[in-house]
């Protein structure tokens, strides 16, 4: 079982930066590929950044590349989402998940949910 809590969401300006965190309970954390997927109003729940196990390996979604970057620190249970030139478009709830198994860009791969925390980009 893995508990996941969110934070550092917040207001900023478009072109701004916001580093969200999320700290996970549980002894086999390392076990895990970690990951953010995002909602906006009205629109479907999809992926924006994985990150495997170990750290070796990185995923993001097309619209998100090079803008954001997702680490991990093993030793701290903790995965971060660094968010630069962040648009309007970027506005979203931010879920971290954490799965063991399957595609990385996919829904159906987490078993782990955290609640979300909000990220509001104004124009």
């Amino acid at each position: 079982q893995v508990q996941l809590a969110e934070s550092g969401g917040g207001l900023v300006q478009a072109g701004g930066s916001l580093r969200l965190s999320c700290a996970a309970s549980g002894r086999t954390f390392s076990s895990y590929r970690m990951g953010w997927f995002r909602q906006a109003p009205g629109k479907e729940r999809e992926f924006v950044a994985a990150i495997s196990w170990g750290g070796g390996s990185t995923y993001y979604a097309d619209s998100v590349k090079g803008r954001f970057t997702i680490s991990r620190d093993n030793a701290k249970n903790t995965v971060a989402l660094q968010m630069n030139s962040l648009k309007p478009e970027d506005t979203a709830i931010y879920y971290c998940v954490a799965g063991r198994v399957g595609y990385p860009y996919t829904r159906s791969s987490y078993d782990y949910w955290g609640q979300g925390t909000q990220v509001t980009v104004s124009s």
